[in-house]
Order: C-alpha cells, then sequence, then structure tokens
C-alpha cells in the first residue's frame, strides 16, 4: 500500500530563540488543558498515522492534543523565522509543514463535529479554539515570512519559478495582507480581537442551527394526517420514531415523527396533502434558530458589524471587496452576473407560477387562488406528474445507491481513465456507514482515496453535503521513498437511509448531489500539483471551485450515464425508455423559479456585506424583503427567517461569495457544451476531451488562474449560452 501521510517531526524540540523582528505569542491554557503534555504520546491526534484515527478520537484528546500541537507549531515557526531565506527550501518547506499539520489535525477535529455531534466534543473544541485562532493569526502576520515572500518576487530567481510556485508567492503575499500583517500595532490588536469574535460566532451560528433542527419533533399518531405522504417517507418517519422510543412503529401504522432533517421536510412538502402540515413544517424550517435562545439574528447583525470593521480595518469599502481580493470576479461583475440572470429567469419563473395556479384550480384545489410557499412544491410535483408522467418516488426503486455508485465510478473511469476500488478496512472509519475507496490509475496504482458518508443521521450529524480534504497531494510531504503523499478526502452527504432490508433508495436529487460532490472529490484527488499549497482546490480562486461538481450533475441527462444507474434494487430490470425520455423533458421544467429562487441567496449574501449598515435603519430582514420582492414572484412571507439558518455565508466559507454558484455554473456548463460539441455518443471524442479535462480542470488544482485553466481546456474563454440553453432560459434572454 502507498502512504499517504509525511513522518511527523518530534514534537518535544526545545523552542529557538526568537527573531528581533517577530512577535512571539504565549500559548495560555488552563491546567487540565496543560496537564495533557504530560503523555502526548497516547493522544491519536499527535501520532503519526497513515490515515486518521477517526474511531477513537474523544473529547479529551482534543482537550489536551490541540494544546500540545498549537506549542510545538510555536516552536516549528519561531524556528522558521529564525533561519528563513527567500529560497524556496529555506521558506515554503518548512511552511508548507507548519501549514499542513495545523489543517491536517484541526480537520480531523472539525469534521468530527459535522458527522458525530455530541455536546462534550463541541465543548471541547469551544474551549481549545480561540489559541488556534491565536496561532493562526501568529501565523498569518509573520512579518519575516512576509518579507521573505517578498524577496522573493522582487529577486532575480523569480523567472526560475514555474507558474503554480508563482501563484503561491502571490497568494501568500496577498494573503498575509489580508491577515493584517501591515497593520500597525493598536490597528492589529483590534484586527485580531474581531477575528477571535468572528470564530465564536460562527461556531455558534452553526451550533443553534443544529439545536434547532434536532429540537423539532412531531409525532403523529392519525394516518389522514400523513395522507400522499408515500410509503418510503412513512417508512422512515415511523424508522424515526423507533429510535425514539416507540418500539412498535410501523409503516403502515405509524406512530411516525417527522423532523426538519431535509428527506424529511422535503417529503412534507412535496407529498402531503394535508396543507395545515404542510405549513407547520414549512414554518419550523423557515425560523430555525430564530427563536428565544437559539436565535441567530444578534449573531448576524455582530458578525456583519465585525466584518465591517475588519474590512475598514484593511482599508476596504466592505466585506464583499476583501472577499473579491481572493475570487475571479469584482463585486460590480457578480452583480452584473446575478442581475442578467434574475432578467432571464424571471418572465420564466412567472409563468411557473401561472402554469402551477392553473393546473391547481383545474384540481379543484381551494388554494389555487392563494398559492402560498408551502404549497409550491406540492403542487410543482403534481403538476410534474401531470405533464410528464413522472412520479419521483415511484423511481427511487431504479437508483439504489449501490448502482448510482457503480454507475458513477464507470463513469469516472470512461471519462479520466481511472478504477474505483472498495477499501473498507484499511482505514477507521467514524460510524459503521462509512465507506472507503481506493483510486487507482490505469496501471493500478493508487493515486488517492476517499471515505463516503452517505447518510442522514439528525441526532448527530449536520445537514447537507460537502467535501474536504484530509490530506492533500504534496512532494514535500511524501515519507518512505514515495514520490508524493497521496491525498485523502472526506465526502459526506445526507440521503434517505436504508429502511428494514432495501438499500438506500434515492431521488433523482440525491442522486444529483452524489455526482456534484464527487466532483469536489474528483478535483481533490485526480490533482498533479505536487505543491500542497496549490494542490487539489488549494489556491483556486473561490468562485471557479464549483465547476467540477457542477460539471458531473450534466452526465445525469446523457443517456447512457443515466441508464447505467437506473436498474430496479429488486429486479435488475433497467428504467424505461420512455421514462428516460420524460425525465430529460423535464429537465428543465420550473428551472426559472429554480435559478430565482438561487439568485435570492446569492443576491441577499452581497447586499448584506456591500449595502447594508449594521446597526442602522434598516434590519437584515428589511433588506432581505427587498431582496425577495425582486426575486420571488410569489406574495412574500413575512416571518421568513431564513437567514438564521444560512449557514453557508455565516458559518462556512461563503461570504460576499454565495454568487459563486452561478459563476461558476457558467464554466461548468459551457465545459459540457464540450463534450455536446463533440457528440456525446462518439466514445473515442468523449474519452479524449475527457482525459483533456482531468489534465486541465482536475489535475491544475490552483497551480493556474481559473480563466488560464479554462481556456486551455475549452480554447476560449467562457459564454453563458450554454447554461441558459440548459436551463431553458436562452429565447428569454435573447427577447429582452
Amino acid at each position: 500500500m502507498t502512504t499517504c501521510i509525511s513522518h511527523f517531526l518530534s514534537l518535544y524540540l526545545p523552542p529557538p530563540s526568537l527573531p528581533s523582528n517577530s512577535t512571539t505569542f504565549t500559548f495560555s491554557f488552563s491546567a487540565p488543558l496543560m496537564a495533557s503534555q504530560q503523555n502526548p504520546q497516547q493522544n491519536p491526534l499527535l501520532q503519526d498515522f497513515i490515515f486518521p484515527p477517526y474511531n477513537i478520537i474523544q473529547p479529551n484528546h482534543i482537550l489536551t492534543g490541540i494544546p500540545t500541537l498549537l506549542n510545538k507549531l510555536e516552536s516549528d515557526l519561531i524556528e522558521l523565522e529564525n533561519t528563513v531565506e527567500p529560497i524556496w527550501p529555506k521558506l515554503v518547506v518548512p511552511l508548507e509543514r507548519i501549514i499542513d499539520r495545523l489543517k491536517v489535525v484541526w480537520g480531523i477535529v472539525e469534521h468530527l463535529k459535522s458527522v458525530k455531534d455530541f455536546p462534550e466534543l463541541r465543548s471541547a473544541i469551544e474551549q481549545v479554539q480561540p489559541e488556534k485562532v491565536k496561532f493562526q493569526l501568529r501565523l498569518g502576520q509573520s512579518k519575516p515570512i512576509y518579507n521573505a515572500f517578498k524577496a522573493i518576487q522582487e529577486s532575480s530567481c523569480w523567472q526560475t519559478l514555474n507558474d503554480a510556485q508563482k501563484r503561491i508567492v502571490e497568494a501568500q503575499i496577498k494573503e498575509a495582507v489580508l491577515n493584517g500583517v501591515s497593520l500597525e500595532d493598536d490597528k492589529r490588536d483590534q484586527f485580531n480581537k474581531i477575528q477571535q469574535e468572528l470564530g465564536k460566532l460562527s461556531q455558534k451560528f452553526d451550533a443553534n442551527i443544529f439545536d434547532a433542527t434536532k429540537n423539532y419533533e412531531k409525532l403523529i399518531t392519525d394516518k389522514m394526517e400523513v395522507d400522499g405522504l408515500p410509503a418510503t417517507a412513512l417508512g422512515l418517519y415511523a424508522q424515526t420514531a423507533i429510535s425514539k422510543g416507540h418500539a412498535n412503529a410501523t409503516t403502515e401504522k405509524g406512530p411516525w415523527i417527522i423532523t426538519l432533517d431535509f428527506p424529511c421536510y422535503r417529503r412534507v412538502l412535496q407529498h402531503a396533502r394535508n396543507r395545515s402540515l404542510r405549513e407547520e413544517v414549512y414554518r419550523a424550517y423557515t425560523t430555525r434558530a430564530s427563536n428565544e435562545d437559539l436565535d441567530n439574528t444578534p449573531i448576524i447583525d455582530q458578525i456583519l458589524k465585525l466584518r465591517l470593521a475588519k474590512a475598514n480595518i484593511l482599508g476596504y469599502n466592505n466585506y464583499a471587496e476583501v472577499s473579491m481580493e481572493m475570487k475571479m470576479a469584482t463585486v460590480d461583475k457578480a452583480k452584473e452576473l446575478l442581475e442578467e440572470l434574475r432578467i432571464a429567469s424571471r418572465n420564466a419563473a412567472m409563468k411557473d407560477v401561472e402554469d402551477l395556479k392553473s393546473f391547481s384550480r383545474d384540481q379543484g384545489s381551494i388554494e389555487a387562488t392563494d398559492l402560498r410557499h408551502w404549497d409550491f412544491n406540492f403542487w410543482s410535483e403534481r403538476l410534474r406528474e401531470s405533464k410528464y408522467d413522472i412520479n419521483e418516488e415511484e423511481l427511487r426503486p431504479y437508483f439504489s445507491l449501490p448502482k448510482v455508485m457503480d454507475g458513477l465510478f464507470r463513469l469516472s473511469k470512461r471519462l479520466f481513465n481511472i478504477n474505483i476500488e472498495s477499501a473498507d478496512g484499511l482505514a477507521p472509519v467514524w460510524h459503521k456507514d462509512v465507506q472507503f475507496y481506493c483510486v487507482k490509475d490505469s496501471s493500478s496504482n493508487p493515486v488517492a482515496y476517499f471515505y463516503f458518508d452517505p447518510y442522514s443521521r439528525p441526532s448527530e450529524k449536520r445537514g447537507g453535503a460537502g467535501v474536504e480534504d484530509v490530506f492533500s497531494r504534496s512532494c514535500a510531504l511524501a515519507r518512505d521513498g514515495a514520490p508524493a503523499r497521496l491525498p485523502v478526502v472526506n465526502m459526506v452527504c445526507n440521503q434517505t437511509s436504508p429502511v428494514g432490508n432495501k438499500p438506500s433508495l434515492m431521488t433523482l436529487r440525491e442522486v444529483w448531489t452524489v455526482f456534484h460532490e464527487f466532483g469536489h472529490a474528483l478535483q481533490h484527488m485526480l490533482t498533479k500539483q505536487d505543491e500542497s499549497l496549490v494542490s487539489g482546490t488549494r489556491g483556486i480562486e473561490w468562485d471557479a471551485v464549483e465547476l467540477p461538481s457542477q460539471f458531473m450533475e450534466n452526465w445525469l441527462h446523457h443517456r447512457d450515464t443515466l441508464m447505467s444507474i437506473a436498474k430496479h434494487y429488486e429486479t435488475g430490470e433497467n428504467l424505461r425508455e420512455d421514462i428516460f425520455l420524460k425525465l430529460l423533458g423535464s429537465r428543465t421544467f420550473l428551472a426559472g423559479s429554480e435559478v430565482l429562487r438561487q439568485l435570492r441567496f446569492a443576491i441577499i449574501d452581497l447586499e448584506l456585506h456591500t449595502e447594508y449598515v449594521p446597526g442602522g435603519s434598516e434590519s437584515i430582514y428589511d433588506i432581505d424583503q427587498v431582496v425577495r420582492k425582486r426575486t420571488q414572484v410569489i406574495p412574500l412571507f413575512p416571518e421568513d427567517r431564513f437567514l438564521c439558518s444560512f449557514s453557508h455565508i455565516f458559518a462556512d466559507e461563503y461570504a460576499a461569495g454565495y454568487y459563486s454558484y452561478q459563476w461558476a455554473e457558467v464554466l461548468s456548463a459551457d465545459a459540457f457544451s464540450a463534450f455536446e460539441e463533440a457528440g456525446l455518443d462518439d466514445d473515442k471524442a468523449i474519452e479524449e476531451i475527457g482525459r483533456k479535462f482531468r489534465e486541465t480542470v482536475l489535475a491544475l488544482g490552483g497551480g493556474k488562474s481559473p480563466m488560464e485553466v479554462f481556456v486551455e481546456f475549452r480554447g476560449r474563454e467562457p459564454s453563458p449560452e450554454a447554461f441558459l440553453r440548459h436551463n431553458g432560459l436562452l429565447p428569454v434572454i435573447m427577447s429582452t
């Protein structure tokens, strides 16, 4: 087996003397934390592991391990500052080791919080996080390191660096400035206090969403109340009831427990004929974390206030300007794209609503004249069933998780010439449902590994889906004679769990999510960059990172790909050709409404980070209401508190960057159109273009600018034509 992590240096070297031009930080921990350093060899976080020991890490390991790690990294940083020279081996290589070690260990901790949360774990992380942020600030504001990078850029050896190395130098200089390296003492202290507080607030924001989601449970004993809900949903609700102590719960007779976990919530909105139930669940979901002790409103206000203050300290007018420094777009360019898409989709969205009203009226619905937010999904599904004769729930047996993964892996082999094999048992996992895979090249050599955690676990696991690198590819961090350390990735989804003896039977939306997240994983795993600071998605401008993920979604509209995964889990029967054609025909069904819904999120994000004045006369909900008037075509829901659960921008890395989904979707649609132009049934052409996609978009990471990478693949700059065509909006934009 090819090993995947560098040999860690000893944790117990005495700290060298501090250079005169650097700032020292003393890490002070309470007595219980300091006691940990007496026996660090027993702490799994501090071991020389090949794969993370996810199965044995406990809160006390965090409380004891993180202080020891930070003290060790502080010693390493002091040594680097003492010996730094403006040459690669004396600057970037030792810096990479420091950055990587912290990222790996803290990444393990954060990952466990997202997939296996419990109070003691959360408390341990909250206790050590301030010191972790303190070290990151210390590292980011190191003037010896900053000056060394500046010296490289200004030296005669600059021209000898390759593109990736130049990008690393430029990014490190820019990031240092954004981290406050140039600030005077008073302003730097103020900046650091803001960063500490923002870290705490983001953690609290995320925790409130998790707790609010978990706190809602609705017990139902009357089957009339769940009329319309499919057997698969009732089975899930009964299984939840069993886990909550109702041992005799059954699919047919209940009782059933409805939660706000997304697979559960979505089915109620789509299928429950009980309008009052739909309204109750919708209200609960859209007002999560907006009441009493879990109210995120003051946290949002404080986050926005601190972000603006941070931007002003750095010399910017608003936080969006800070965010755009590490992106392809500018604020104006991002707003321009969003407005173009809003205009293109609004008329289509208005027609969507009129179609729903007309259809519901024809069905004799009493709500036809007063279609509300909790009615939209229900009548959308009924119209889809009527128009295309497609029932999403009836299609579930054709999309079992094992067959979906098999088809995804076959597609990856066809496009990128890789083989993916199960490696269960090779690495420790955090839950029995987690699967582990090895990615191999055409010569059967391992090139990467990934974990896959597919199912929803509302009691301990955050909602949503995501991919994160555990280890990035790195030549400097290789060990045992290997040419490079191989990438290892976590891929997490929240799809429907298996019920009884059945495998996980997926909706098409859940299949799209798996393909989407695997696109992210591919960019991490198939990178050919040997510098970890630009391998995978590292160093890529944030508004381009969604390109591979959205690109992979497009393959589900390709007949051979979809039919390869759409096989009945019991009989092996293929999905009928006429059903595939109906699915293809429904591709643009309500596309205008969906685009407009996403635009609301992107526009409110930019408005809050450009125009909104914290503490001013307008509240965040006033701003949101203005945005909703521009992006919604049904009456507003006044009590909407979606912002209180908008974790992308308040607890993740999408602040003033949610527009990235639309920006990258233009890129991904255009990239997929290269395959369309070659002919999706031309196997040789598809393989050639697939290899080219791998060697550019997936391989180059942050070593080249996204625009250069795109042009290298496509032969020209991107065009929005394919995006508009795929969404059925091209005629609309042409007529406006």
